[in-house]
Formats: structure tokens, C-alpha cells, sequence
């Protein structure tokens, strides 16, 4: 008896055992979900009812969730976010189309679908829906939100991915309907954002994104995690029917994320400094500065390598590049000139990423010459044309020339090349996978690239072979010759450059 009927007791800690040692599924994940943001855990909620929505497009067949074909990935990686502990392993993905045609839906849902990739998912199905607008409450209203609670239990996704920003009340409402986890477009880049950053600037600069975007989207179980109590007993105040919660447990959370973001903004400030203060000195010395900036994944770093062999890391994925990188180069002429390649931008790219990486996109909006770099292979590269630029206005960079460089030539449409060249005003098609067009563009950066003002003819004594170094390095050399008294130059110069050279002007022009 004693051994009979300890066989099942055994067996059931062997089961509690194995379910201790296993990851937190179902609906235990549910109650356990935490954000790793700071070193607290800070509770989600799934307790508000999901609001009914009246406005509903149910009875016009064109309302319906479409899918979309052809947009499935299969990765073996899951990358967990480091800021709210997201697997991001099987997604659903699902937008609204308030306007265009049904093919821009389809492109912005395939994107998605990269940018879902890209974060380490399985992209098991995706639908889109055509609404005037999307809905305030579940964002494509509470139908729609149990069909997709159906497409959700067909497939076994455990995360819903939206492509637009949701707001909190839109996330909590559409989680409570579908059961899973639900991810707007924001969160997803700021994902993908965390994971690529590499250098200390660059990582601050996405935790600071995460806190502003996380902020107002804490959510909690309200008095139930006071952490202390309001009133007095016998010394005064009110009595037990009037002592009331203190500081709660979310509102400690919010506090301590604003001290952290205040103590992160300061960081930057201090990085941004010494980077300033290197490009002053490069303008100090008068070189001429040229930023790559595009759309993400157009192939800037490997322009960047192709025209400098500078070695930064190219990878067929978005955002893979977060960390400006800056290479000096030379022109044709022998003018020497930075290169700087920036962060991709993207399409609804979000407020608080411009904002946090606004001091390293300065670098677009300080240089004298911006290389926009577009996917000539893309279906419609005018819309990556008008993201990046609607982003490069916001940096203030409007007033700097413009070379519209479309690159992966040779895998383009020939009728997309040609609609290109013909609408941008200053544009060149390349391959920097082939070296196709290299020569050109690099003829055309030393065209557009602004000219010292000063023309003089100079003899410099052999004596002074450091003048002539400079005249080399910050001006243009037009012609050079040793004499027998020194060397006779003819070139274009900054004006402080010209005031030094001034005792071996021969002419001035």
C-alpha cells in the first residue's frame, strides 16, 4: 500500500517540477507579464472591460478583414524586448486602410511584415481592413476584433501586431478581446531599435524613446498596490474611515521612469557635446561635409563602404545601422570631404525616436551636401522619397542640397528608374553592390560640394611646406608647380587660408 500509493505523489512533483523549470504559458503568462524597464516589475492589467463600439462598417462587404497573401516568415530566432519581455515568436498582423488604394495597404502590411521579421517573429497571417478611420476604442472596432480573435485561435499566434501607434486605451481594450498580446508599430520599431544599438549614445538614446512611449502606457491594479498609507491616528488628522492610499504602485513607477529619463536626457546633452565639438573642428578647418540619409534598408552603409571602404556592417535587415558612423574621403579632385551615414528612417517613424535621436540626426541638418539614398527596387520609392524627407524637416534640414542617389540599380524596373530621373531634379542611379555609377556620383559630390571663395596664385617658398600641405587639405588645388624658388600654386581657399598666403600672392582674382 505505502508503495503504491506513493508512486503518484512522486509523479506529481516530478509534473511540479517540470512545470517550475518551464516558461510561463497561457494563463499564468497572463498574470505574470512584466516590464523589465527598471529594475521594479510594473504590473499590466487585463481588468477593463472592452468598450462596444457603435461605428461599425459591419454591413459593407468592402469592411471585412482581408488578408493578405504571400506575407508568412519562418525564423528560428525569438528575440525577447528587453523593456517589456515580449516574444515576438507567432503574429498576427492587422492595419486599417483609410485611404490610397488597395495595394498601398498591401505594401504598408508588408513592410510591417519586414519590420516583424526583423524583431525575430513568424509572421503566420496578415489582414487589413477598410475603415474611415480607426476605431478609438479597439482600433478596428469591437467585430472586427473578434474576428480577429478567431484568425488568432486558427492560427495559434500568440502576439497581434498592429501597423499604426496605438493608443493605451486601444491596447488594453484589443487585448481584452483577441486574449494575446497586442504590439503597435511603434513598439515594434522601438524593438528592433533596442536590439541594434550598440554604442552607449546609441543605447540611451532608445532606452529614452522606450521611457517616453512607455510612460503613458503603465498600467496596474490601482489602490490594490498602495504603498503606503495617508492619515494619522491619535495624532491627529483623519480617523480610519478617512485614511486614504498614499503613493501607489504604478505612480511610484512613473515617478522614478521621469527621474530616469531626466538623468538619460542629461547623458545625451553630455554626448552630444563632444560631437559637436568635433564638427566644429572640422569646420574650423574648413572640410566639407557629406551625410548619407534614406529610407532604412536602402543601402546606405553599403554606399557608405563603397565609397570610402570604411567596413561598417551591412545586413539585409531594418535598422541595422543605428550608430552614425563618419569616414573621411576625397574627391576626384583631391578635395578631402566626411562622409557620414545616419540612421534609417521609415515611414510613420516614431515622435520619440526623431526626438531622442535628434542630436545624432544632426548631422544631416549640419552638413553641406545630404546623399539621399531610395531603393530603386522598392514597388513605389516616391513614398520612402517623402518619409525621409518629411523627417529631414524636422531636423531642419531642408536648406541643404540634395543628391538623390537610387541605388540597387540593377535590380530596379527600368520604368521606375526612368520615372525617377525624370521627377528629381538632381538624381543618379548606382549599384553599390556592383560599382555601378561610382564614378559619376563621386564627379557629381565634387560638383555640388560648396568651393572655397577665394581664388589666388601663390609662390611658396620650399620653407613653408606646411601652407602648401593646407592648401592640399582645406582648398582647391587648380595647378602646381616647383620652380626654383618655390612652389607656384593656383587654387581656391577659405578666406583665413588666403590672409596667411597673403606676402606670396602673385595675383588675386
Amino acid at each position: 500500500m505505502t508503495s503504491s500509493s506513493s508512486l503518484p505523489q512522486d509523479a506529481q512533483d516530478a509534473q511540479d517540477a517540470r512545470s517550475a523549470a518551464e516558461p510561463v504559458s497561457g494563463s499564468r503568462n497572463e498574470s505574470l507579464r512584466a516590464d523589465a524597464l527598471m529594475e521594479e516589475d510594473v504590473a499590466w492589467s487585463h481588468e477593463i472591460d472592452g468598450a462596444r463600439d457603435g461605428d461599425q462598417l459591419d454591413r459593407s462587404e468592402r469592411a471585412a478583414l482581408r488578408r493578405v497573401a504571400g506575407l508568412s516568415t519562418e525564423l528560428e530566432d525569438v528575440t525577447e524586448v528587453e523593456y517589456r519581455q515580449l516574444r515576438l515568436e507567432r503574429v498576427v498582423l492587422v492595419g486599417v486602410w483609410t485611404s490610397g488604394t488597395v495595394h498601398d495597404a498591401e505594401i504598408s502590411l508588408a513592410e510591417l511584415a519586414a519590420l516583424a521579421e526583423t524583431a525575430g517573429a513568424q509572421v503566420l497571417d496578415a489582414v487589413y481592413q477598410r475603415r474611415d478611420k480607426p476605431d478609438p476604442a479597439t482600433y478596428i472596432g469591437s467585430g472586427k476584433a473578434l474576428e480577429l480573435r478567431d484568425i488568432v485561435l486558427e492560427t495559434g499566434a500568440d502576439t497581434v501586431v498592429c501597423d499604426g501607434e496605438l493608443s493605451p486605451g486601444q491596447l488594453i481594450h484589443l487585448e481584452d478581446v483577441v486574449k494575446v498580446k497586442v504590439v503597435d508599430r511603434t513598439a515594434l520599431i522601438l524593438d528592433i531599435f533596442a536590439q541594434h544599438a550598440k554604442s552607449r549614445e546609441g543605447k540611451a538614446q532608445v532606452s529614452l524613446a522606450q521611457m517616453q512611449y512607455m510612460l503613458p502606457r503603465l498600467r496596474g491594479w490601482g489602490q490594490s498596490l498602495s504603498r503606503q498609507m495617508g492619515g494619522g491616528g491619535s495624532s491627529g488628522g483623519g480617523g480610519m474611515a478617512t485614511r486614504g492610499p498614499g503613493e501607489t504602485k504604478i505612480e511610484t513607477d512613473r515617478r522614478r521612469i521621469r527621474e530616469k529619463m531626466a538623468k538619460m536626457r542629461r547623458e545625451i546633452a553630455e554626448m552630444k557635446t563632444g560631437r559637436d565639438l568635433k564638427r566644429q573642428e572640422r569646420k574650423r578647418h574648413k572640410v566639407p561635409s557629406v551625410a548619407i540619409a534614406g529610407y532604412t534598408n536602402a543601402g546606405k552603409s553599403s554606399l557608405l563602404n563603397r565609397l570610402t571602404g570604411a567596413g561598417v556592417l551591412v545586413e539585409n535587415a531594418l535598422f541595422a545601422t543605428l550608430d552614425p558612423t563618419v569616414r573621411k574621403a576625397e574627391t576626384p579632385s583631391g578635395r578631402a570631404y566626411t562622409l557620414a551615414d545616419t540612421v534609417g528612417f521609415v515611414r510613420h517613424l516614431p515622435h520619440h525616436l526623431v526626438e531622442a535621436f535628434r542630436s545624432t540626426m544632426e548631422e544631416v541638418g549640419e552638413s553641406d551636401l545630404i546623399l539621399h539614398v531610395v531603393d530603386g527596387s522598392h514597388p513605389v520609392p516616391e513614398e520612402q522619397l517623402a518619409a525621409v524627407r518629411e523627417v529631414i524637416r524636422d531636423v531642419g534640414a531642408l536648406d541643404v542640397p540634395e543628391i538623390v542617389v537610387i541605388n540597387k540599380a540593377d535590380a530596379a524596373d527600368p520604368l521606375v528608374l526612368q520615372r525617377l530621373l525624370r521627377n528629381e531634379k538632381y538624381a543618379i542611379a548606382v549599384s553599390a553592390r556592383t560599382g555601378a555609377g561610382m564614378d559619376e556620383l563621386l564627379a557629381l559630390i565634387d560638383e555640388e560640394l560648396p568651393r572655397p571663395s577665394v581664388e589666388i596664385e601663390v609662390l611658396v617658398p620650399y620653407i613653408q611646406g606646411a601652407l602648401v600641405s593646407r592648401v592640399h587639405a582645406e582648398g582647391e588645388v587648380l595647378s602646381e608647380e616647383h620652380t626654383a624658388d618655390g612652389t607656384l600654386l593656383k587654387a581656391r581657399v577659405h578666406e583665413e587660408l588666403a590672409a596667411e598666403l597673403g606676402t606670396f600672392v602673385l595675383a588675386t582674382s
